[in-house]
C-alpha cells in the first residue's frame, strides 16, 4: 500500500471539543442543527452546512456547498483550524469506556494511523470494498469535496496487523497526546497524536509499502467520493505525484477492531398469525422459548426472536446454509433467505418499505420497545459478523448484503483535515 504523510489542518487542542463532530452520516439535519445551537466552531457548519438556512431548503442545493465553502474559510481565518507547517502522520486512539454497554465491563482501546490514501489502490483494488455504493450519495460528497478541495472526514481501513507497527504505535502513544477527551453524546473517548519525527514517519511509510491489501470498514461513499475527486484531478492533470492523489484514512490494524450487531424490525408477519409464523421458522431452525427477559444471541448461526412480548432463540439447523460460501455462510443471508424472503416475503432489504434497520448501540431493548409500541409486529436480532469474515468476502471480490455491518465508536470528525492542494 502507498501512504504518504500530509500537512494536517486541525483545531487548536483548546478548541478541539467544540470544533470536533460526529460524521454527517449519523444523524440528520435537524439533529446535526440542535447539536450545534450556540456553537458557531462546531464542524457541522461545514459537514453540514443545510443547517445554517430554513430547514426546508433542499440540502443539494448549490447555496448550501457554497455556504460549506465560507464557513472552511471562516474557521481558518478565525484560526479555528490551522495547518501544521509539515507533512506528518497522527496517531488516533478510540477507547470505549468500562461503563459502556458495547465494553463488557473493560475498558477497550483501539489505534490508528491517520494517513493519506493513495487513490490509485483503491481504483485499482487494492482498498477493498465489501459494500455497494448509491451514485447519488457518492456524487453529494464529491460536489462536497470538490468545492473545499480537500477531504473534511475521514475514511476508516483495516489492515492485516503487524506487530512492526503496533510497536511504533505503542512508542508514540508513550508521549504526551495533542487532544485526550470524551465526546458527547456518544460518550467515547478520543485521544489524538502528532508524528513528526522523520525517521518514525519514514519507517511507517515503508512498512505499509510491504502491506498487499487494505480493506473499507466504514466509510464507502466517503472513499467512493474522495478516490473519484481525485482521479478526475489526476486525468485532468496527469500529475500522479500531487497531493490530490491522496485521501484521509485512519487504519486500524483487524485484529483491534469492534463490530456490533445490526438487527431488523419488521412491521407484520405477512398475514400470518404468530402460532403459524413461528411454525414455519422452525422447519429450518431449532427454537427455544427463552421467556420474558432480552435474550442476545450467543454465536454465529444463533438468532434472537422478540414477538408477542416473548423472546426465542433460533439456531439454523444443518444443511440450510453453506459454509463454503462466503455470502451464503452470514447470518443475515441466512435470515433473509429463510425468515425475511421465505416467510414474510420481503424480497430488496434496500427498498421493501416493511423493513427497518436497528444498529446494535441501541441495544436489544430498542427492538422490545418498537415492537410493544406496536410500531412493528417482530424483531430480529443477529450476531455480529467478524472482521476476517469482511476481509474474506473483499478478498473474493463478493459483496455483503445491505446492512450488515455496523462499527463502533464511529470516527470524530474535525480531529485532522487534509487539504488536496
Amino acid at each position: 500500500m502507498r501512504i504518504k504523510p500530509f500537512k494536517g489542518i486541525r483545531p487548536p487542542k483548546q478548541l478541539v471539543e467544540q470544533v470536533s463532530s460526529r460524521p454527517y452520516d449519523v444523524l440528520n439535519s435537524e439533529e446535526a442543527r440542535k447539536e450545534a445551537a450556540g456553537n458557531p466552531k462546531s464542524l457541522y457548519h461545514i459537514i453540514k452546512p443545510e443547517i445554517n438556512f430554513e430547514p426546508m431548503l433542499d440540502e443539494h442545493d448549490p447555496r448550501v456547498y457554497d455556504a460549506a465553502v465560507e464557513q472552511f474559510k471562516r474557521f481558518k481565518a478565525e484560526g479555528w483550524l490551522v495547518q501544521d507547517p509539515e507533512d506528518r502522520y497522527y496517531v488516533y486512539a478510540q477507547t470505549i469506556l468500562a461503563d459502556n454497554p458495547l465494553s463488557g465491563g473493560k475498558e477497550k482501546t483501539q489505534y490508528g494511523l491517520v494517513v493519506g490514501a493513495w487513490v490509485d489502490d483503491y481504483l485499482e483494488g487494492r482498498i477493498k470494498k465489501h459494500e455497494l455504493t448509491r451514485r447519488d450519495k457518492e456524487e453529494d460528497r464529491m460536489k462536497h469535496v470538490r468545492v473545499l478541495n480537500a477531504n473534511m472526514e475521514p475514511v476508516f481501513f483495516a489492515y492485516p496487523h503487524r506487530e512492526d507497527l503496533d510497536a511504533i504505535v505503542t512508542r508514540v502513544c508513550a508521549g504526551k497526546p495533542e487532544y485526550d477527551f470524551v465526546a458527547a453524546p456518544e460518550g467515547f473517548r478520543h485521544t489524538f497524536w502528532v508524528v513528526d519525527d522523520k525517521a518514525t514517519i519514514e519507517h511507517i511509510t515503508k512498512i505499509f509499502a510491504e502491506i498487499p491489501a487494505m480493506y473499507i470498514a466504514d466509510g464507502h461513499h466517503r472513499s467512493a467520493a474522495a478516490a473519484g475527486v481525485g482521479a478526475e484531478k489526476q486525468k485532468a492533470t496527469g500529475d500522479k505525484e500531487a497531493e490530490f492523489n491522496f485521501f484521509l484514512a485512519v487504519c486500524f490494524p483487524d485484529n483491534q477492531l469492534n463490530i456490533i450487531d445490526y438487527n431488523r424490525v419488521v412491521k407484520d408477519l405477512n398475514g400470518l398469525s404468530s402460532e403459524a409464523f413461528l411454525a414455519k421458522i422452525a422447519e429450518d431452525f431449532e427454537i427455544e422459548d427463552k421467556g420474558t427477559e432480552i435474550y442476545k444471541p450467543q454465536r454465529l448461526h444463533n438468532f434472537s426472536l422478540y414477538l408477542d412480548g416473548r423472546w426465542y432463540s433460533l439456531t439454523a439447523k444443518a444443511g440450510r446454509y453453506n459454509d463454503q460460501d462466503p455470502i451464503g455462510v452470514l447470518d443475515v443471508t441466512i435470515s433473509s433467505n429463510l425468515i425475511l424472503d421465505k416467510i414474510l416475503g420481503i424480497k430488496d432489504l434496500r427498498s421493501d418499505k416493511r423493513i427497518d434497520f436497528v444498529g446494535g448501540i441501541r441495544g436489544l431493548g430498542e427492538l422490545k420497545r418498537r415492537v410493544d409500541s406496536g410500531e412493528m409486529k417482530v424483531a430480529l436480532a443477529l450476531y455480529p459478523v467478524t472482521m476476517q469474515q469482511i476481509i474474506d468476502i473483499a478478498d473474493s471480490g463478493n459483496i455483503m448484503p445491505p446492512k450488515t455491518t455496523w462499527f463502533e465508536p464511529k470516527l470524530r470528525s474535525g480531529l485532522v483535515i487534509h487539504e488536496l492542494s
